[in-house]
């Protein structure tokens, strides 16, 4: 069970000790397309939407998400962000890609909670759109850096999932 950081000797699962690790500045960014089709693409640039502010709302809901991803990932620790940022932007021709950057001085990573922020502005997206249009699709929700810790990394064109 060596390679399995969250299993111990006994193949449970627990939480990692993070407890010896280096405190060092943690950055993280990851995205989420929402492709919406060009008519409510249009709306959501006119705010012309039956439920209002559909960006200002996602951005803020992904900002509120990434500071309670230790309540929704059971094993993820608990940390207090230093800086999150939800930016989202027209991804022409019918679609918006919402970026999610977050930032933390700590003995572990923000990877989790840039996803959880790119997940739910998406969602957000999602929840403000639907009178219009429910064949929403979201994805790939993909993880684009991370640095700070032992490793950096940055998605390449040769990732699982590349961006698009």
């Amino acid at each position: 069970m060596d390679q399995f950081s969250h299993m111990n000797e006994k193949g449970e699962v627990h939480m990692v000790d993070v407890s010896e690790k280096s405190v060092t500045n943690r950055r993280a960014v990851a995205s989420a397309l929402v492709t919406v089709g060009a008519e409510v693409l249009e709306r959501l640039q006119a705010q012309a939407l039956p439920k209002g502010d559909a960006i200002t709302t996602a951005r803020i809901a992904g900002i509120q998400a990434a500071k309670r991803t230790a309540e929704l990932i059971p094993l993820c620790h608990g940390i207090s962000s230093e800086h999150v940022d939800v930016r989202i932007d027209v991804a022409p021709p019918d679609a918006l890609r919402v970026i999610a950057e977050t930032r933390a001085i700590g003995r572990t990573g923000v990877e989790m909670e840039a996803l959880v922020a790119a997940s739910v502005a998406a969602l957000t997206i999602y929840d403000m759109c639907k009178a219009v249009r429910r064949d929403i699709v979201i994805g790939p929700v993909q993880l684009e850096h991370k640095s700070g810790g032992k490793s950096d990394w940055t998605r390449d064109a040769n990732s699982l999932r590349a961006s698009q």
